[in-house]
């Protein structure tokens, strides 16, 4: 058996190997087109311009629905290695899954609706995905803390809040240098200038937020990574319960009654099983 065929480990490798193709293809279409400059153009910028942003904004969809899921398979796998009556554990994992659910959303905002078409709701969303995904991070390494060492290596705690503080230094740097950069340019609509002539004011600080988003998105992407062993170990199922043996509204004597003492059917992805 394949590492990828054990368990659900799947989730978290699509969710980046996906996340990761995104980036690139529209990065490369938008440099080929000549849509933005080849030194690190913001993420956003290289997915403004048609075509590279509509394959981008659905690219960045299957990555958000990737993040859904595999964002609730943590939460069902802590919730069933956890103790029931630790409230603690339990709440920290409840708003694990809030905020998980909350950036993955903030995912599909910065998709679709671009910074030069409606810059506040890219702002948005990018606030979502980064800002409240940082606070997932958080909230992951804190239950990481305290499930080790009986439930995980005391290392996976020490590599998740090292991730987590190279996403806070990202963050960091990216809203100083941000700062810096349209303190600078007062005046000129930053948010759909896509090409940058070096020495020109505000190039450095565009330089560092630009290098800064990049160093983010990648750490944010990275954290998933570490969930790829854990999820070899949980498998979920959906179990199906019916309620009649047809679908009428109405009585139909038609079916043998035997069939609701059938097993239920069951198929991947749900229950809850580690």
């Amino acid at each position: 058996m394949w590492w990828f065929q054990q368990g659900l480990c799947f989730l978290p490798a699509a969710l980046v190997i996906w996340t990761v193709a995104s980036f690139i293809f529209a990065y490369v279409t938008a440099v080929v087109l000549r849509h933005v400059d080849p030194l690190l153009p913001y993420i956003s910028d290289t997915g403004t311009m048609a075509p590279e942003r509509c394959v981008f904004g659905i690219m960045l969809d299957v990555s958000a629905f990737l993040g859904i899921a595999t964002v609730y398979v943590r939460y069902k796998q802590v919730e069933a290695l956890i103790d029931e009556n630790d409230i603690k554990l339990k709440r920290l994992n409840r708003l694990g899954l809030v905020l998980g659910w909350i950036s993955s959303f903030g995912m599909c905002v910065v998709a679709n609706f671009q910074k030069t078409t409606l810059f506040s709701m890219h702002l948005v969303g990018a606030v979502l995905t980064f800002g409240v995904g940082a606070l997932y991070i958080v909230f992951q390494t804190a239950l990481s803390y305290f499930m080790q060492p009986h439930i995980h290596s005391k290392t996976v705690y020490r590599v998740r809040i090292g991730i987590g503080v190279w996403t806070m230094c990202s963050i960091i740097s990216m809203f100083v240098s941000s700062v810096i950069m349209y303190s600078t340019l007062s005046g000129v609509d930053v948010s759909r200038k896509l090409h940058w002539i070096p020495g020109e004011p505000g190039y450095v600080a565009h330089i560092i937020s630009t290098a800064s988003e990049w160093s983010l998105a990648f750490s944010f992407i990275s954290f998933f990574l570490t969930y790829i062993r854990d999820f070899q170990k949980i498998n979920l199922r959906a179990v199906a319960v019916l309620q009649s043996n047809h679908l009428y509204d109405w009585h139909h004597g038609g079916g043998p009654s035997s069939r609701l003492n059938r097993p239920s059917e069951t198929s991947p992805l749900l229950g809850g099983t580690t």
